[in-house]
């Protein structure tokens, strides 16, 4: 099956984008009209014309900028490993020299920079952390642009714009996606009463699992129990004997660690895509677990789970048990292609007689898919809102 891709024309060349995971869908597209008007925008204004600008690209979600401004050797921020591979992957498919510089969302960028592109991200807290971590890497010569669809620019996020960084306007509306302004004047005594340190990561306490949890920006769910994880969590009674458990998709990692607590026995694998979640779940598992039997790996999927990632030798590398709270939206985008490579990868990794847990919203129909896949599923629970299924390899 060949793999959708995009032909991304812009002011600065046209290009094949491909989006990841790989999927046979040509209306997902690798990027969208902010992505164009952004970078039309900087060539008309001839904003990158000097050869030693620094420029910072924050949210970049397939490469649509990156790959577009290689030339100028962009910084790429971002909290998605999958992102970052995506950036090295149509690289690699224009046949251009790789010249990005990866940071994680969890690092900060090193230095100051003279442009700075933002594509609006989902959750507003992680464009706060960004915001503010980005104050010392910028001055008032610093050019800030951010780019998004119209649906996803509210008045909140100009707002914590204004809040933050100072004086920010937005452009007129082309092809239903806008551009937002934003300056910084560290001499402005306004700045004063400005935010400098991110209220992130964030803590709360569950009286039901007895456990504090501690979430990075990004994390879904940062000041409660996710209440699809809750319902999951209320069927761990039926938890089978696992000597391996992976939690897939972890986000603070609360699945896999009141499977650990459960069957203390086992050895469990957390796995994201998100820098913050990978973070969040170690930092988790030090606090409440405490010993260092756990690995952490952040991938698309499982695609990077080695024998040799393994911290502990004496791992059993055959999986017993997934669980898995999957994602149903990729940034903004809806859909259930993500789960569906989660599913299909879980069977490949599962180890005869090995399960799948699934908790999800009854109205996506995950039963059928995994009916299909494995041959067979068990609704172990189920409510108004959702359901938690079980499949096993044969």
């Amino acid at each position: 099956m060949k793999p959708a891709s995009s032909s991304f024309a812009n002011a600065f060349g046209s290009f094949t984008l491909h989006r990841l995971p790989l999927v046979n869908n040509p209306s997902l597209r690798a990027w969208d009209a902010a992505d164009e008007l952004l970078l039309n925008t900087l060539h008309e204004q001839a904003l990158l014309e000097a050869s030693q600008t620094r420029l910072l690209i924050i949210n970049d979600s397939f490469g649509a900028l990156s790959v577009s401004l290689n030339e100028y050797s962009p910084h790429n921020w971002s909290d998605s490993y999958q992102s970052h591979l995506a950036v090295t992957h149509n690289l690699t498919s224009n046949e251009l020299s790789n010249l990005t510089t990866y940071v994680p969302s969890t690092q900060e960028p090193d230095g100051k920079f003279d442009v700075v592109l933002i594509k609006i991200p989902k959750t507003i807290a992680l464009l706060e952390y960004q915001l503010i971590t980005l104050k010392p890497h910028i001055s008032a010569d610093t050019t800030i642009i951010a780019a998004g669809m119209v649906k996803h620019i509210h008045t909140s996020t100009l707002k914590l714009f204004e809040k933050i960084l100072g004086t920010t306007t937005t452009s007129l509306a082309k092809k239903k996606a806008r551009l937002v302004f934003s300056s910084f004047d560290k001499t402005d005594k306004t700045n004063d009463n400005k935010p400098t340190t991110p209220p992130y990561p964030k803590s709360f306490y569950n009286k039901e699992i007895d456990m504090t949890l501690s979430n990075h920006a990004n994390v879904f769910a940062k000041d409660k129990l996710d209440i699809g994880a809750r319902f999951m969590l209320e069927q761990f009674k039926q938890l089978p004997a696992s000597k391996h458990i992976v939690d897939l998709g972890c986000g603070n990692g609360v699945l896999g660690l009141v499977a650990k607590r459960q069957l203390p026995d086992s050895h469990v694998t957390f796995i994201d895509e998100s820098y913050m979640a990978i973070d969040s779940a170690k930092e988790n598992y030090k606090t409440i677990i405490g010993d260092k039997q756990a690995d952490f790996l952040l991938s698309d999927t499982l695609s990077n789970l080695k024998d040799d990632q393994h911290d502990n030798d004496n791992v059993d590398d055959n999986i017993d048990l997934i669980l898995c709270n999957p994602p149903f939206h990729q940034q903004h985008t809806m859909g259930d292609y993500l789960a569906w490579e989660m599913f299909k990868q879980s069977l490949q990794y599962l180890t005869s007689g090995g399960s799948l847990w699934v908790v999800s919203n009854r109205h996506l129909g995950y039963h059928v898919k995994l009916k299909k896949l494995f041959g067979n599923c068990k609704t172990l629970a189920s409510n108004k809102k959702f359901v938690v299924l079980v499949a096993k390899k044969r």
